[in-house]
């Protein structure tokens, strides 16, 4: 998960059930201030262990290092302890009103909590267990950005800001109408940089949604009557179930790769159902294959509404794996490519030549390449001459 969503998920979670306020609210700071803000910097943490890579020159840390110790469950007491520490010794000097040392530390280790749990929910893997054990487990239910989610994380959170103050709602509900009108074009504009485009009848459907969520509670000012709190337990259990909706997805998205995996007779080594953006809707079945891997695309809300779509007819690639040769066998011993095949869960190999050397990429086809003009997220590159000598390896297009 990002860690923009990480953030706005550990301030709701403040919010709706520990008591939490507003972040940024012009009164001095608050015991309910520093609540949010130890949740939600707490959620943001771990992501922290990007820092290293400023400072170190291996090309492999994305794959060896990032959600690893910061992402322990092993080691989430002994972070939340000392951030807690430093958060209360911060409130003295300043002379803020905090909760207890032992209540920061619960709040801390919400925060952390949070972030291992819905970066687990993803497809990269998170190292829960690290140190004592390296391996990468993944749920594969939400993708990496999800800006569904990530506004049913928000919405309620502005919402609660805007109605909390009867004085000022109404203009609190046109403002917030008008920043988040242009939003789904804009969000529709990303989405087709990266493949993944959006029709234009649920742009309309989103903008009228927002529309009608930010300014029906102004009328005759119900939403004022909402308390602020519940504006925020309401976010939190949409999330819960949107959530909950992606698991189901996934269960079916699994059902219908075994299905292709039984009417195409393939000799499955392992498979998965991958979310794919922008909804629940569009999901990856990979299937690993003693000669390569298959990818199949599904569009979920198909069957449902309609006569159920025959699994030997539904859209799917092949990417083998190319023959072994001694280049290969070369390539495969390099320590930075034996990283990289730990962490791949679907790899592909391919081979050819660029003149007399020889070019040899490792794939993961869990990041397939989703426009021509773009290279995979995860496509590692080694180049050899025809004596047998590693003429450069590395990240491809990097």
């Amino acid at each position: 998960m990002d860690t923009i969503t990480h953030g706005i998920a550990g301030a709701l979670i403040a919010k709706a059930v520990c008591k939490g306020g507003d972040v940024f609210s012009p009164a001095p700071v608050s015991k309910a201030r520093v609540i949010t803000w130890s949740v939600m910097l707490g959620s943001i943490f771990p992501d922290s262990d990007v820092l290293r890579e400023f400072f170190s020159r291996d090309p492999m840390l994305i794959v060896t290092w990032h959600r690893s110790i910061t992402h322990s469950l092993i080691c989430l007491p002994i972070w939340a302890a000392i951030l807690a520490a430093v958060t209360f010794q911060i409130c003295r000097w300043r002379k803020w009103e905090s909760p207890s040392y032992v209540s920061l530390c619960a709040l801390w280790g919400v925060g952390i909590f949070s972030h291992i749990f819905l970066d687990l929910v993803t497809t990269f893997g998170t190292m829960v267990w690290s140190p004592l054990n390296w391996s990468r487990p993944a749920w594969d239910v939400l993708f990496i950005i999800d800006f569904s989610f990530t506004a049913i994380l928000l919405i309620p959170q502005l919402l609660a800001w805007t109605y909390e103050d009867p004085d000022h709602l109404r203009r609190r509900a046109v403002t917030m109408w008008l920043i988040f009108t242009p939003v789904p074009l804009l969000i529709s504009k990303l989405a087709a940089i990266v493949g993944a485009p959006t029709s234009n009848n649920a742009i309309v459907v989103v903008t009228v949604l927002f529309a009608a969520l930010f300014l029906l509670p102004a009328v005759r000012g119900w939403g004022a009557r909402m308390p602020y709190v519940r504006w925020n337990l309401a976010g939190l259990a949409l999330a819960v179930l949107y959530v909950l909706s992606a698991a189901l997805a996934h269960r079916v998205a699994l059902r219908r790769t075994e299905e292709f995996i039984s009417t195409e007779h393939i000799e499955a080594q392992s498979f998965a159902a991958l979310p794919l953006p922008p909804s629940l809707w569009h999901w990856a079945g990979l299937v690993q294959a003693p000669g390569g891997v298959y990818l199949v695309r599904m569009d979920l809300s198909e069957g449902l509404f309609s006569p159920p779509v025959l699994a030997s007819t539904v859209e799917h690639i092949y990417y083998p794996d190319a023959p072994t040769n001694a280049y290969i066998e070369k390539a495969r011993n390099l320590p930075n490519v034996r990283k990289f095949l730990w962490f791949a869960r679907f790899p592909v190999t391919r081979f050819h030549k660029e003149g007399p050397d020889a070019v040899v990429e490792f794939l993961d086809v869990r990041f397939p390449q989703i426009r021509r003009d773009r290279q995979p997220s995860f496509d590692y590159v080694v180049r050899i001459s025809v004596k047998g000598d590693i003429l450069s390896q590395g990240w491809a297009g990097k």
